[in-house]
Parts: C-alpha cells; structure tokens; sequence
C-alpha cells in the first residue's frame, strides 16, 4: 500500500457502531485526487485521462496549471482537513465512527482504504463523494470506479467474480442540503464585506456570478435523469444563496452563473459563458465590481486556485473590475456538520428499507427535493440513452 500523508488516513476501526450510525462501521471520504509533487503531475494527468487517448503533449500543457503552484495540488491537505473535521463533528454528536479516505485518481487510492477497511472489519461503509451535484463526472464516474475497486478487493481476497467484501452505499447528492446552501451564503456574505472594504463605493452593486465546473452538453443532457440537470441543480442553489445572501447584506444582489475548466476539443459543446468572457460581458455593461463564487467546488483546489484566483482575476485586472472571490464550504461549521447529518440520515435510511418501511425523506432547500441515495437505472451516463457498459455501485442498474 502506498506511503499515506498524515497518520488518520486510515485510522483503526472500533469494534462496534453506534446505533444512530448503523448499519455503517466506517465512513469513506472519497475525492478526486492530485499530486503531491513535480513528479507525481503527468502520472496523474495519465490517471485521470484514462482511455481517453490523449497524447502526452496536451497532458503537459495541462501540467503547467499544476507546475504554477509547485507541482502539488491543494486538494490532499484539504481533504485531510475535512477528514479531520469530520472525525471531530463525529465525536462531538457522541459517534464513535472512523472516517477514511481514498481517491479516484491518486494516492491513496480508493482500493486502499478499502483494503483497509475490510483488514480492520468493517463491512458496510457509507461514502461521502467530494462533488455536490449530480452528474457523470461528479457521480456516476465515482461509482464506476468504486465499483472497480471493490470487484478487485474481491479478486485479491479470492472471492467469486462478482462478489464483493464489502457493502458501500453513499450519501446523496447534497447540493441542496441546507448545510451546504448556509456555508456558501456566509461565504457570499463575508466576500461582500471584503469588497465594501476595498471599494465602498462599488460594493452594494457588485454583481454576484456564481461558478461551477463546465461540462459538456450531452452530460448536461443525460443529468435529467436524476429529476433535475446539473444546470437546474446550480441554478437552484444560486437563488437560495443570493436570496440569503440579500437579506444578510441589506441590499439587492443581481447574479449570474458562468462556467469555468472546459477541457473538450472545441467542436464539441460545453456549458456557458466561461467565467472570463461573462466577466468581460459585465464590464462591457458597466458592471465596476463583482464577486466570485465557486458554489460547484467544495474546496479550494486546483480548478479553483488556478482558473478563479489566478486567470479569472487577473481576467478582473485587466477589465479595472474590483473583484474579490468567495471562499468555498471547505471545512466550514454548516457544512461538516450537514455531512454528518447526511451519513445519519443515509443510515435511518438503510434501517428503514431493511424494516421494510418506507425511508424518511431529507432536509432540502431550494425548489428541488432530495435526490436519491440509490441511484436509478441510466442515471448520470456521459450520454442520454447510451450505456458505457461499466458497472457502477450504489445503483438499481443492471449490471450491478
């Protein structure tokens, strides 16, 4: 198993779960990923462009995003910060549960704290994905991978093909769980104040644009089956913030929601207006100040480090827009303790069905209802009506 970089990475198991967390033993907090240094950057370019064919060349174009800040992607700390957030906000609500961590696309993986899950006697987990919204990249690509990783846990354990050691089930897509809404409108609320006290005079009109990650159309299609596209569910969220946001400041906030880190060929149609060419379209109309918020990221990694704080505002530079960025939910109070909510929630959940009865809805916000914890068949494909044929877990698939 590859050197971890913190000693909690996988911490022992206990021997037994608290009642208002079974029938989990253990939490899995699963991410993307990035590298740790210089020499990790294209190895992990490779990783996340599997099977795509992309030659190396464009690989490192891509690499020098990653090279800018040193070759190390600020997403491990983060998501070791989270860890021990949400290991803290346990214990605090008196549940004794451990919390682990794997990526899909870097050390450590998710096959290894799996692995080491099982070794320490878990056996059914519930995952906490680091996306949101519901998509292909930022659900069912996850579960694919899960899948793959739990088939080969299996195969190393020497279990029949198909058979898995372990039970994983995740939360569900959280966007609209108040947790997430109120740490992105104290967010919004503390960058206004920010920008009222570098340019007073600007600030009550700043226009709030709201970002996320652009994908392309035909996923944006394919998201409805989830009840809601991926553009609908950040639309939804957008409201309530900038609505909460409004009344905190005391003062109208106009807003917009623009799009960033497209990186299809440019025949093929992604989701817009990219965040640089919406702000040369606000200040073209006047707009003298904005603020910037990345409601699509939970962290500040390197979408957010390299697309808004380095090429967006300097984008705000050029055009004399005074601009300050929100923070992201990161390891915020609302936010760790809305997971947490959520894993109990998953669990009163699985107790339910496994009673026989019929599970409590969620705590939501927004127009929007809650999103399923088990995913229906076809949801979250790349492609309306077209099956990639990889298994995914957490599903009613077939294949699964």
């Amino acid at each position: 198993m590859a050197a971890q970089t913190a000693p909690d990475t996988h911490p022992t198991l206990r021997t037994s779960s608290p009642s208002p967390a079974a029938p989990y033993d253990a939490v899995l907090l699963y991410s993307f990923g990035g590298p740790d240094g210089p020499d990790d950057v294209l190895p992990f370019l490779r990783n996340v462009t599997a099977g795509k064919g992309i030659p190396d060349e464009r690989l490192a174009e891509v690499a020098e995003h990653y090279h800018h800040f040193g070759g190390r992607s600020p997403i491990n700390e983060q998501n070791l910060a989270l860890q021990r957030a949400l290991v803290a906000e346990l214990g605090a609500q008196g549940l004794d549960l451990p919390v682990l961590w794997g990526n899909r696309n870097w050390q450590p993986y998710t096959r290894d704290a799996l692995a080491a899950a099982y070794a320490d006697g878990a056996r059914r987990v519930v995952a906490i994905v680091t996306s949101a919204y519901s998509s292909y990249s930022g659900c069912r690509q996850y579960r694919e991978d899960l899948y793959g990783a739990l088939d080969a846990l299996g195969d190393e354990l020497g279990l029949e093909p198909g058979e898995h050691p372990l039970q994983v089930d995740k939360i569900r897509a959280y966007f609209n769980h108040p947790g997430f809404v109120q740490a992105n409108v104290d967010a919004v609320v503390e960058a206004y104040r920010a920008l009222a006290a570098q340019a007073p005079a600007d600030a009550t009109a700043a226009r709030l644009v709201f970002v996320t990650h652009s994908i392309p159309t035909t996923m944006e299609e394919a998201s409805a089956v989830s009840g809601a596209t991926y553009r609908e569910q950040h639309l939804d969220v957008a409201r309530v913030v900038a609505r909460e946001a409004e009344a905190a400041l005391g003062h109208p906030v106009g807003w917009d929601l623009a799009y960033c880190s497209r990186s299809g060929p440019p025949h093929q149609p992604w989701l817009e207006p990219d965040v640089n060419d919406h702000l040369t379209g606000l200040a073209e109309a006047g707009t003298r100040a904005v603020v910037i918020a990345p409601i699509g990221f939970v962290s500040d990694h390197m979408e957010v480090a390299f697309d808004l704080d380095t090429e967006a505002l300097e984008t705000c530079r050029e055009l004399g827009l005074h601009a300050v960025r929100a923070g992201t939910v990161g390891t915020r109070e609302a936010f760790v303790r809305g997971l947490v909510d959520l894993v109990l929630e998953r669990a009163d959940r699985a107790r339910a069905r496994e009673a026989g009865q019929s599970p409590a809805d969620g705590r939501t916000i927004g127009d929007l209802g809650p999103f399923r914890d088990v995913c229906a068949p076809g949801c979250c494909r790349q492609r309306a009506g077209v099956d990639s044929g990889v298994p995914a877990a957490c599903s009613t698939d077939p294949l699964t």
